[in-house]
């Protein structure tokens, strides 16, 4: 894809990450591969729901930029580099999902087809200042284990081969997320399937091809 092209994808993006509450403020960074060795990722400040087209730095070329990009692409940059297949990145603070962050809750994965798929393994960070390289390097520990990762008191951070594939990835995270919670302050069970079925699901169903991890 094209320069224009991928900085396009991320502007509506950004845009959809706030329109659905998916982001807040200056809160979260996006970014999608432009090649091998780089990839666009929002500048440091930035509004996810108001990007123009110079509010993108491309890493690691961002010396030469005139602005400085997300404090967080050190992060980005560990999974870019060990996992070739991925194509973007999402970081944000979605409400339910982060309210899970600063909890001991853990969020099943059983709950219906997409939760099934893509929170199949969800991994946790633990807390390490934002833009850290501790943070990175956490990240890059873990980083072939899954494509969502929970960073504890911090927020959420997703990726997969397309910005769209990692936006349904975030979206169903919060979902679950939401559907956890409410049934917790309702006093509702939630009746997840058994996991010979979800197993059965996954290896056969032909929803997606299972990942490997």
């Amino acid at each position: 894809m094209t320069n224009e092209t991928i900085i396009s994808d991320l502007q509506k993006t950004g845009k959809k990450l706030m329109d659905l509450n998916l982001a807040w403020g200056t809160a979260g960074n996006i970014s999608a591969r432009k090649d091998e060795d780089h990839f666009f990722i929002t500048a440091s400040g930035t509004n996810l729901g108001e990007l123009n087209d110079d509010d993108f730095v491309l890493v690691p070329n961002h010396h030469e930029a005139n602005k400085k990009p997300s404090k967080e692409f050190p992060m980005h940059r560990a999974i870019y580099e060990n996992r070739p297949e991925i194509n973007a990145v999402l970081h944000s603070a979605p409400f339910y999902s982060t309210l899970l962050a600063c909890s001991s809750l853990n969020l099943p994965s059983n709950y219906f087809v997409e939760a099934m798929y893509y929170l199949e393994k969800v991994v946790h960070i633990p807390y390490k200042h934002p833009g850290s390289n501790d943070l990175a390097k956490a990240v890059e520990e873990k980083v072939t284990e899954s494509n969502v990762f929970i960073l504890k008191n911090h927020g959420i951070l997703v990726c997969d081969v397309s910005i769209k594939e990692a936006f349904m990835a975030l979206e169903t995270l919060e979902f679950a997320s939401r559907m956890l919670i409410t049934s917790i302050e309702k006093g509702i069970k939630i009746e997840g399937l058994p996991q010979e079925q979800v197993d059965d699901f996954l290896n056969n169903a032909g929803y997606k091809p299972r990942r490997k991890w």
